[in-house]
């Protein structure tokens, strides 16, 4: 073989070799450009648009009043009998509380009979017990609500109560608002009603109250739905579960994690809840949920 044929050779081996190497190249980013373009589903949750309430609050405190009270004064020197002044007893009304020499006391009304104190030294010297009768099924709760509600404030709004020592929300209702507005705290004097359901509320107890107002049944979605995109607030509205649209939204109320929808959505409609930072426009879901 001479040596000009074994440079062909050469020439053509090298040739046929970086033909082939630029050949697998292109048909190996061909490949994985044919991945690349294969759209996978975003694995998403999904929440169906729903009607929910809605409202305010005016968030105040006040301390716990009975809805009524007696008070008991005796002196042991006339005590002849009686019930257990100790015992925190719930007394019916009429029912007999002390029978005295001249005389007997008689619970004018149902609640609960406690001792206030036991004091020598007064009444003339003698021993006495000073007790009171309470009727707490109800509690009324004096509250101060700053005077820039004033137009919002109407009798019978709903009220929560709740206690810092008890673990449970009460209900009541706004019964009376004073017609004028105090001119050094720019207040207005009202009182509350609360429903003592379980008598575990007693007179004296610092209450929390929480006047409802502005309630109304609306549009609800998730808070964590919906994405503040500059000046516009949208949520991804599911499609036929295959695909979301970027739908703008209006939101009103945020109560305990939901928000109200004021247009943009129809009661039915299924949005993205969970999954919003990996969705665009037009993208493919698979609803999980």
């Amino acid at each position: 073989m001479t040596t000009k044929n074994k440079i062909i050779i050469i020439v053509t081996t090298i040739v046929l070799l970086v033909v082939g190497v630029v050949v697998g190249r292109l048909a190996l980013n061909s490949y994985i450009q044919k991945q690349i373009n294969v759209v996978r589903p975003t694995d998403v949750t999904s929440f169906t648009v729903k009607t929910s309430n809605f409202f305010e609050t005016i968030d105040t405190f006040g301390t716990a009043i009975a809805n009524q009270s007696f008070a008991i004064r005796i002196k042991k020197a006339d005590l002849i009998s009686s019930v257990d002044f100790d015992k925190n007893l719930i007394v019916q009304k009429n029912q007999l509380i002390a029978q005295l020499k001249n005389d007997k006391i008689i619970a004018p009304f149902t609640g609960r009979l406690g001792v206030r104190e036991i004091t020598p030294g007064i009444f003339g010297g003698d021993e006495s017990i000073i007790a009171t009768l309470d009727d707490i099924d109800v509690i009324k709760v004096d509250v101060k609500i700053a005077e820039n509600y004033s137009t919002v404030l109407k009798k019978n709004l709903r009220v929560d109560a709740t206690s810092d020592d008890l673990k449970k929300t009460y209900s009541g209702t706004l019964e009376t608002i004073s017609s004028r507005v105090d001119p050094i705290t720019r207040s207005i004097l009202t009182q509350v009603k609360i429903k003592n359901t379980d008598l575990k509320i007693v007179p004296g107890m610092l209450i929390n109250v929480s006047v409802i107002y502005n309630e109304k049944e609306a549009l609800e979605v998730p808070e964590e739905s919906i994405v503040q995109q500059g000046n516009r607030t949208i949520v991804y509205k599911i499609i036929d579960d295959k695909s979301v649209a970027l739908t703008e939204v209006k939101v009103g109320l945020r109560n305990f994690g939901k928000a109200e929808i004021i247009s943009g959505l129809y009661a039915g409609d299924k949005i993205v809840k969970e999954g919003i930072s990996k969705v665009r426009d037009k993208s493919l879901i698979k609803v999980i949920n």
